[in-house]
Formats: C-alpha cells, structure tokens, sequence
C-alpha cells in the first residue's frame, strides 16, 4: 500500500513538483501564517510532499504521513512520522499548538476512521490549540470529486463541522469556497495570482471549490475555590 501511494502521487504531480511549493509558499506566508505562531508546535497530517510544513514557520513542525516520499521531500528542521493515521498517533497528548491538514480525509476509507482521525487531532491539541483543515467539498465539486482514484469519503463543509464539534472541538470559521479545486492541471496558477485570489474573497465565492474550516480545542477548566475554603482561609491563620 505504501509503495501504491508513492507511484500514485508520484504519477499526479510528475513534472508540477516546483510550481506547485512556490504556490505553497505564498499559502503560507500570506495567509495560513497569520495562525502560526514562530513559537508553537505544527502537525500536518497527511503531509504528502510536506509542502505546507516546510514552507510555515514554526518552533517545530511534524510531518505525518505512510507516503515513502515524505521522507524524502521533508525539510531538515521536519520531522517525519511514518504514521498509520487509523491507529493511535505516536504524539503525545496535548503537545502540539496548531495541526493542519490539506486534501487528506477524503483519502480515508470511512466515517469511522475520519471520526478516529478527529479524535486523535483533539488529544494531541493543547487547550485552546487550533485545526486549520483544507479539502474538496463536494457540495460545489461533484461532477469531478471522483476522478481520483484514492477518494472514498463524499465530505462538503458541513459534514466536516459536524464531525469536528461530534469529536469534542469548536468551529471558529467556515469557508465553504476557499481554493479551487486542484493545482495538477497543465496550467497551474502562478504565486502573484495566488496572492491576488487571496486579497479577493469575491473570487472565492466564484471559483473556490475547496472548503476552509478552523476549529479549536476549549481551554483548560479554570479551578475555582469553593466559598467554603475562602471562609476557612482567615481562621486557620489566626490559629
């Protein structure tokens, strides 16, 4: 299976390697940055070329993914974790700030796994650390979702939200049009149209065929102390 993923994203993104990760770099400076921290901690699940994860800054960044090629395509400062994602993830829980994910859920063979993948995502989240997932909605792609041979789940905007809030994690934004639908064509878009598409949300409505959803972990309970150990406090003082 590893190998079978290697020739398929090897074949699907022969020859547009390049162009594709200077696009990345313009997703990531100009706009996914803006929820990174230089100091937090960032997975991305489903890394496959480790586009995102090479070109985001942060304090260390984690790559997870079964492709052989992750390795390989893995900057110096990432480390890479061969991870079979329906298994539980060898990341400790709440140890990581940001996790992101591009194109990945609707690679996995079921609701089951893609509820496991979300519970696993709010364990390792630190409270009040953030989900930035990206993918095909079907909603606005149905005519083509299925081109790709290793799509199994049907998912748009709305069944992403309710799996997320469903695994314990609060929706902060919905984008249902976001990017448009894939970068491998003959044509691919080129980084000062990307940063115009960026500042123009309009194109979105027109040509985003990708949702955008953002969604967070809950902070920590605050402990609060009881008014009977309040009242307490005084006397045991004045003993």
């Amino acid at each position: 299976m590893n190998e079978d993923l290697k020739k398929i994203y090897s074949r699907r993104f022969a020859g547009i390697e390049k162009s594709r990760n200077e696009v990345w770099k313009v997703l990531t400076r100009h706009y996914f940055q803006q929820w990174v921290s230089p100091q937090d901690v960032v997975l991305d699940v489903g890394a496959g070329f480790c586009e995102f994860i090479n070109n985001i800054q942060a304090k260390e960044k984690l790559a997870m993914d079964l492709n052989p090629a992750t390795r390989n395509k893995a900057a110096r400062d990432v480390t890479v974790i061969p991870q079979d994602v329906t298994k539980e993830w060898a990341v400790s829980s709440e140890s990581v700030d940001v996790v992101f994910t591009s194109n990945f859920f609707e690679h996995l063979p079921g609701e089951k796994e893609l509820l496991h993948c979300l519970r696993e995502i709010n364990r390792v989240l630190r409270p009040n650390g953030l989900l930035i997932a990206m993918g095909p909605n079907i909603r606005f792609c149905f005519n083509v979702y299925w081109d790709f041979l290793d799509h199994y789940l049907a998912l748009s905007d709305r069944s992403i939200t309710e799996g997320v809030e469903i695994c314990g994690l609060q929706t902060e934004m919905v984008v249902p049009r976001f990017l448009p639908y894939t970068m491998t064509g003959k044509l691919s878009p080129r980084p000062l149209l990307v940063r115009l598409y960026l500042a123009l949300p309009l194109f979105w409505r027109l040509m985003g065929k990708q949702f955008l959803i953002l969604a967070r972990k809950p902070p920590a309970p605050v402990e609060r102390t009881s008014a009977n150990q309040i009242h307490d406090e005084p006397e045991q003082i004045a003993q």
